[in-house]
This record gives C-alpha cells, sequence and structure tokens, in this order.
C-alpha cells in the first residue's frame, strides 16, 4: 500500500458515496419545479433521502455501483503503469470494503471474481499536458443508464434530421424520448457531434466532466444545450419516467472532427446517482485538493 493507492481508495469511496454539489444543486432545484402530490414530486423526494442517506453512512448511492472509469491528467514523466497498478489495487480494496459492488462479469464465462478488476475494467485515460500536478477524475457508471445511450449517424431521414445543428437537435431529443425515463431519470446528456464511432462516444463520456450550471464556451453549443434540456422537460417524462416536470438535469455537448462521408451524433446518458469526483494529487500521490 501507499499514499498514491490510499488517495485513489478514498477518491473511490466519496465519487460512490457522495454525488458532486453541482448535481445536488441541481436535483433541489428539480423537486422545487415539481408539483407538490405528485407521483414525480415523491419520486424526487426520494432520491434526496436517497442522496443524504449515502452520504451519512458512507454507502453506495446505487446498488450499481457502475462501470469504473479514471481520467488522468498528469505531467510529462509520471509512470503510467505504476499508476494503473495502484488504481487497480484501489479498486480491490474498496470492493472489498463495499465501496463498490461485485458487478464486472466475464461476458463469455458469466464468471464474476468479486475483485472489479479484468479486462477493461478499471478504464484508465491518460492525457499528458504542461501543468507540473496530477489531475486525476472519476466517473462511475452505471449499467441502466448506459442501457440508453445512443448513436444516430445523419442525415435521419425519418427524423427528418440533417447534417447541421437542427439535425443534432432532433436525434438528441429522439434518444431521450425513446429512453422513456428509463436510465433512472432525471438524467444528464453527455453528447459528442463528429469523431467516428468509437471515439464519439468516448469523447460523449468526458463530456459528463463538464460541471452543470457552466456555459459552453461555444456560444452555438451552450444554446443548443440550454434548447435541448427545456425542450426535454416539456416532454411530461419526468423522474423515473412518472410524468412531470424534471426529464433532465442537464446536456454537455462537445465536437470532434469527422470525415466528409460520416456525420455521427453519440448520446451519452448518466442516471441522477451522477458518480463524478476528482482530485489534484501532491507529488507523493496525496491529496492536494477536490475537483468538485
Amino acid at each position: 500500500m501507499n499514499a498514491l493507492e490510499d488517495s485513489l481508495l478514498e477518491l473511490i469511496r466519496r465519487t460512490s458515496a457522495e454525488i458532486p454539489d453541482d448535481v445536488h444543486q441541481a436535483l433541489l432545484a428539480s423537486l422545487a419545479r415539481e408539483q407538490q402530490g405528485t407521483i414525480a414530486a415523491s419520486a424526487m423526494q426520494i432520491i434526496q433521502r436517497n442522496v443524504a442517506l449515502a452520504k451519512n453512512k458512507s454507502q453506495p448511492i446505487c446498488q450499481d455501483t457502475g462501470s469504473i472509469l479514471f481520467y488522468v491528467d498528469c505531467p510529462r514523466g509520471l509512470d503510467q503503469l505504476d499508476f494503473a497498478r495502484a488504481a487497480r489495487a484501489a479498486v480491490k480494496r474498496a470492493t472489498q470494503k463495499g465501496y463498490l459492488r461485485q458487478n464486472s462479469v466475464d461476458p463469455i464465462t458469466g464468471k464474476n471474481d468479486g475483485t472489479n478488476v479484468g479486462p477493461g475494467s478499471p478504464a484508465l485515460h491518460f492525457d499528458q499536458h504542461a501543468a507540473p500536478e496530477t489531475r486525476v477524475r472519476l466517473i462511475l457508471k452505471g449499467g441502466g443508464c448506459e442501457n440508453v445511450g445512443a448513436q444516430y449517424a445523419l442525415p435521419h431521414e425519418k427524423l427528418k434530421a440533417n447534417r447541421d445543428l437542427d439535425g443534432c437537435r432532433r436525434v438528441i431529443l429522439d434518444a431521450v424520448l425513446q429512453a422513456q425515463g428509463k436510465g433512472c431519470g432525471p438524467g444528464v446528456l453527455g453528447v459528442c457531434i463528429g469523431g467516428d464511432r468509437a471515439t464519439g462516444y468516448e469523447f460523449s463520456k468526458r463530456q459528463l466532466l463538464r460541471k452543470l450550471g457552466e456555459a459552453n464556451p461555444n456560444p452555438a453549443l451552450d444554446k443548443l444545450e440550454r434548447d435541448v434540456v427545456e425542450t426535454a422537460n416539456k416532454l411530461g417524462i419526468g423522474p423515473m419516467g412518472f410524468g412531470g416536470r424534471t426529464t433532465l438535469l442537464g446536456a454537455r455537448i462537445g465536437v470532434l472532427n469527422r470525415l466528409p462521408a460520416s456525420y455521427f451524433v453519440s448520446i451519452s446518458y448518466m442516471c441522477w446517482a451522477f458518480r463524478r469526483q476528482g482530485v489534484t494529487l501532491d507529488p507523493n500521490g496525496g491529496i492536494a485538493g477536490w475537483l468538485y
């Protein structure tokens, strides 16, 4: 055991048990919007109690502690092999302690070895930057919300969606409509316009690292984000699909260059149990600060 492993263990614990403040504030605002006495309001009240209990007891917010996604922004010289070993060891310890549920399964045999460590678990994304510190962000993404992710190729004749932002809007809203409350709504959309099939999905999940309430630096995308949320919340789907005024808590949209022959819109859905946290590490691997 070392300082880095201990830090990653604490990052996992806090990510699993506590939703970040920006998401909590969005949930509180959504509860205030719902009409009292409705099923939607009751659902939001249950969600609020769940959030409080998980934090107070330091237990997972959801029984599905999800895919384990690490995003590491590091300076030149970081030993990625050592970091990966520490991350896997921290995941095993977190599973033993109950911060993570035993839910990583071999796709061929169906075997679950109870460690949450195996091919692709945890997933580690390293990006080198010029800053001297190492930043580690973690997303725990449940299977229910992963199941309602979608990818569209434009133009889409049935939806009358062309290769423009209006076409992107049409398919994003169609994804919300098709989910119909599945994936434990209200949720947050991470969207990538462009890229290829693989990079588009991966980049759409990276959008979930952005805080809710922060404006998109691209004015056109910022307008689209706000429009998607406003329109989705008028669909009447509501929390858990029970009807109501809150279908989405937010939408985060980014872009990647594409090939002329392809125009993909990739949509990752995150449930209300939005487990995302991050730390800045000191040179010894200890936690120097929290990012959310």
